[in-house]
């Protein structure tokens, strides 16, 4: 699934090519995703202008000129494409893990613009449109979510409050978007090998200091896989056909038997799954 830093790439790359443009229409190829997009979407959509593209998590929002929004969650294999009006495209996805060239199969919606259009593919139909009517709605629908990482209200106090008597480990809480919003598997693990944490720790464990560490990595490893443009595990490339580079920092996620990248660690990295997810770590430094 992509995580924050990938939706983050495609946003940036939408926001570019389709802020400021106006849908000519919007073709319904596929209704079937984990919500069925609604009877309305294309006439919600059509002769309205796109004002912009912003990201809430994991979540794209497109805000209208209208004054309504409609979000787009990307799922589990979602991926955006832009192909230009008359001209073959080679590289088309502005999105992470699957083929960066426009699948022949699972096109779900394409919205179409003067020069060019977007069309969302999606093979395991987990992802979904939701039409929003105003910002007052946009905000409740977020409500039940945590704060991103960038959020000044994630700051050590409260992660401190939060896990306190909390018997659950911390890579599970990490992974809960109601405590935390767009940390996913890949940088769990990263963040928690920075802050020499075991994942399989309990929250309640944790001091002050465990918890400051954590508000600072989770933010310097999301800015830095933001600023390498992503995690290219598959076959990647965003719209200007560049690979995300992220992966090549990785310190512990797909290293299972490897040494420890820390300095003067000894450690192995090892591999065990928590709830179903696999999570890296190193069996010594992390305590």
């Amino acid at each position: 699934m992509p995580e924050l830093p990938e939706v983050e790439i495609v946003r940036q790359s939408l926001h570019k090519k389709i802020s400021k443009k106006k849908v000519k229409k919007v073709i319904i190829r596929n209704r079937n995703l984990r919500f069925k997009i609604p009877i309305n979407f294309a006439s919600f959509f059509e002769n309205k202008k796109i004002s912009k593209i912003e990201r809430f998590s994991k979540y794209l929002i497109f805000c209208l000129s209208s004054g309504e929004y409609c979000l787009l969650h990307l799922g589990m294999s979602g991926t955006v494409h832009l192909i230009k009006n008359n001209q073959k495209n080679t590289i088309t996805n502005t999105s992470f893990y699957n083929s960066p060239k426009l699948p022949k199969k699972h096109n779900h919606v394409e919205i179409v613009f003067k020069n060019f259009k977007v069309i969302y593919n999606d093979p395991r139909r987990f992802g979904f449109f939701q039409i929003i009517k105003n910002y007052n709605i946009l905000k409740k629908r977020f409500k039940h979510l945590g704060p991103e990482p960038f959020d000044s209200k994630f700051n050590k106090s409260y992660v401190f409050l939060f896990f306190k008597r909390k018997e659950k480990n911390i890579k599970n809480f990490l992974l809960d978007q109601n405590f935390v919003s767009g940390i996913g598997n890949i940088y769990a693990s990263e963040i928690l090998f920075l802050s020499k944490i075991n994942p399989i720790k309990k929250a309640r464990l944790l001091k002050i200091k465990d918890c400051k560490n954590i508000v600072n990595y989770s933010r310097k490893v999301l800015y830095d896989a933001i600023k390498k443009g992503g995690s290219s595990i598959r076959d990647f490339k965003n719209i200007s056909g560049n690979e995300g580079s992220f992966q090549k920092n990785f310190k512990v996620y797909l290293r299972e038997g490897f040494n420890c990248k820390r300095v003067k660690c000894k450690g192995t990295i090892l591999k065990k799954v928590i709830s179903n997810r696999s999570t890296f770590f190193c069996n010594t430094c992390q305590k």
